[in-house]
């Protein structure tokens, strides 16, 4: 389709809300992104005509939810072209399916001594998973640095791969650098010395076209409160090969064929991993944005998107004092930086006075602040529904806030 912001906006009633008095501007959509009237729609719909508890009944209602729950897990499979269904997983999210893969293929594949290389711009929920497994099977944490330009230096990891290395984990995009890692070159370095890969995606799947074959990544996560979704819904996407080797990592109902007090057999892929009841009504809805983003197009999001950061990037640069952190050559919707002389927080509390909400403080990614010796920076995130004269007006009201502190 042609991209009709005004059409895209239209979706998203909260766009038009006032704060102290300003027109709403959101630039934070790193962090979370709003939620179209497909969505809200969506969830009020199942409620009121069709909710019942899915996999476990007889009747018509949970039928139809069990229905269109597994209808969404071939949509996500559609989405980033996974092999099969099977291999689509739903967590609580990107953080949960970290942590499930931390420890179930740990158990599985990780032994005293054995190493896992994580890179430096990693958010918070992709290091500390993987150091309580470190912790749990007596195993090595290894970094793989990135540069002044936010670039990871991809030449280093060659004498970082041993003949202990078990696993890499990195982020698909940095959620405070905006940096867009090689994963296909990584993945082949990995691959090369029979390593395995997992990539968070939490910053990519709403911001460019992701295929996990063509990637060749052995996981990939991404949470749908990022992707114009519901909160508490996340995606694990796993070959099927290492899926089934794993061990479940919790126990309870559906992840199980039959349970006895002299042992328990443990269900088919994917619901080994989908113990207790799922967030049922939020992951259907789930499918109304992705149907979102399948309409507008991830392309032409993308398009649109660079447009946004091209502008806001130029005009950032007039503002004397003002520093980047983040200036790979590929990148995408995130910009972080600081103006000298004046603290984060207090450029982000006077901005929310003007209407406009950014993101202040070490965004979860403590590393990369202490890579540049600072406490924090200023974020602004875009998405769809952003505008070019949102921007020129961030930009007027971040001229005016250093006037007044400086």
């Amino acid at each position: 389709m042609e991209y009709n912001i005004n059409t895209i906006r239209s979706y998203f009633p909260i766009l038009n809300e006032k704060v102290y008095g300003k027109p709403f501007i959101y630039f934070d959509n790193a962090a979370s992104t709003q939620k179209p009237l497909q969505v809200l729609e969506a969830e009020k719909r199942i409620h009121n005509e069709y909710y019942g508890n899915i996999h476990r009944a007889a009747h018509y209602m949970a039928d139809k939810a069990t229905a269109d729950f597994e209808n969404v897990r071939q949509q996500v499979q559609e989405f980033i072209n996974a092999v099969a269904k099977e291999e689509v997983i739903f967590t609580k999210g990107t953080t949960e399916s970290v942590n499930l893969v931390a420890f179930s293929y740990g158990e599985k594949y990780v032994q005293v001594g054995d190493e896992i290389i994580i890179s430096e711009m990693e958010h918070h929920s992709n290091i500390v998973p993987w150091q309580l497994m470190a912790k749990r099977k007596n195993a090595t944490i290894k970094i793989l640095p990135f540069n002044e330009q936010g670039e990871l230096e991809i030449g280093k990891l060659d004498e970082l791969i041993t003949t202990k290395t078990r696993l890499i984990t990195v982020a698909h995009i940095s959620n405070v650098l905006g940096t867009i890692n090689p994963i296909k070159e990584i993945v082949r370095i990995a691959h090369k010395k029979n390593v395995h890969v997992f990539v968070d995606g939490a910053q990519a799947v709403q911001h460019q076209k992701v295929d996990v074959q063509e990637l060749d990544a052995d996981f990939y996560a991404f949470s749908a409160h990022k992707t114009y979704g519901p909160n508490g819904v996340g995606i694990l996407y796993g070959k099927k090969e290492l899926l089934n080797e794993m061990s479940p990592y919790q126990g309870g109902g559906e992840m199980i064929s039959e349970v006895s007090f002299s042992g328990t057999t443990f269900n088919e892929l994917p619901y080994k991993f989908e113990a207790g009841t799922p967030n049922i009504t939020s992951v259907i809805a789930f499918g109304a944005s992705l149907d979102l983003l399948d309409e507008v197009g991830v392309d032409n999001l993308a398009s649109w998107e660079n447009k946004l950061m091209g502008f806001a990037v130029s005009e950032l640069k007039k503002i004397e004092g003002l520093r980047f952190y983040g200036e790979a050559e590929n990148r995408s919707s995130v910009i972080s930086f600081n103006i000298e002389g004046i603290h984060s927080y207090d450029i982000g509390m006077l901005l929310d006075k003007l209407g406009i909400a950014v993101r202040t403080g070490h965004h979860c990614a403590d590393p990369v602040m202490q890579h540049y010796g600072i406490q924090g920076t200023v974020r602004i995130s875009f998405a769809m529904y952003n505008t070019k004269d949102e921007i020129s007006q961030f930009i007027k009201a971040l001229k005016k806030i250093v006037a007044m502190l400086k």
